[in-house]
C-alpha cells in the first residue's frame, strides 16, 4: 500500500493496514524525513519515502490530500494502478475550483484529469478518522460496518473492496465516478450515519443504512 498523503484518514489506513499485514509505504508533502516517527511508531511493516517512491511502490495507492494539490500528483508511477482517493473538495481550504463548483465535475473526476491512467476508485471519504478506526470489524461480525465506493473500472473495485474487507469493513457499491458526488461532503452519507464527532468510538452502519443515505442524496 502506498500512501500520498499522510494525514489524519492517511495514517488512520495505515494503522488499519499494518494491522491487517499489509505493508505500507508512507509519504507526503514535506519529505520523508517528516515520517520517520510515524513509521516508527507502526512497525516493520511501514516505512517513509518520497510520494513518486510510494507511488511506485504501492499495488494499490491512497491519494488522501487537499483537492488543491491534484496537480501535483505524481501521474507516471501511478499508471495502470488501483487508485484510492479519499479526497473531499472544500473552497475554503482548496479555493475555488470552477468545475466542482457549478458540479460539472465530481472531484475524482478532476482527479482522473491528473493522474488519467490511474484506475480509480472514490472511498473512505465520507467517514470520520476516528470512527474508521474504532468501527473496524472481523468478517462475520454482527455489528460489522459498510463503506460506500464508487468508481469506473470493476477490477479496481473489486481490488479496493478485497482491501476494505482485510481492514475490518464491508462494501456498498455507489455507482461511478460521475456517480461520487453522493458521498461527497454534506450528503446524507457523509459523518452523519457514524454518529457524532463526539463521540469518537461512532456507531454501526448497515448496508441498507448506507444504500438509503445515498438514495436521498440530492445535488
Amino acid at each position: 500500500m502506498g500512501f500520498i498523503g499522510s494525514g489524519s484518514i492517511g495514517r488512520t489506513l495505515a494503522r488499519l493496514a499494518v494491522g491487517a499485514g499489509h505493508q505500507v509505504v508512507l509519504s507526503n508533502s514535506r519529505g520523508p524525513g517528516t515520517l520517520v516517527d510515524t513509521a516508527e511508531e507502526l512497525g516493520p511493516r511501514a516505512s517513509a519515502a518520497t510520494s513518486e517512491e510510494a507511488a511506485a511502490a504501492g499495488d494499490i495507492v491512497v491519494v488522501t490530500v487537499p483537492v488543491s494539490a491534484f496537480p501535483h500528483m505524481p501521474a507516471a508511477p501511478l499508471a495502470g494502478k488501483t487508485v484510492i482517493d479519499t479526497c473531499n473538495y472544500g473552497p475554503e481550504r482548496d479555493g475555488h475550483i470552477p468545475e466542482l463548483d457549478s458540479k460539472s465535475l465530481t472531484s475524482s473526476e478532476l482527479l482522473l484529469r491528473y493522474v488519467p491512467d490511474a484506475l480509480l476508485v472514490k472511498a473512505f471519504n465520507n467517514i470520520f478518522f476516528k470512527h474508521l478506526l474504532s468501527l473496524a470489524r472481523p468478517a462475520g461480525a454482527a455489528d460489522r460496518s459498510c463503506l460506500p465506493i464508487a468508481g469506473d473500472l470493476a477490477p479496481a473495485k473489486a481490488a479496493v473492496t478485497e482491501f476494505i474487507d482485510s481492514i475490518g469493513y464491508s462494501v456498498v457499491d455507489a455507482g461511478t465516478l460521475a456517480d461520487s458526488w453522493r458521498q461527497a461532503t454534506g450528503t446524507p452519507v457523509w459523518g452523519t450515519p457514524y454518529g457524532p464527532y463526539s463521540n469518537e468510538k461512532g456507531r454501526p452502519v448497515g448496508e441498507d443504512a448506507i444504500r438509503a443515505a445515498l438514495a436521498t442524496a440530492t445535488r
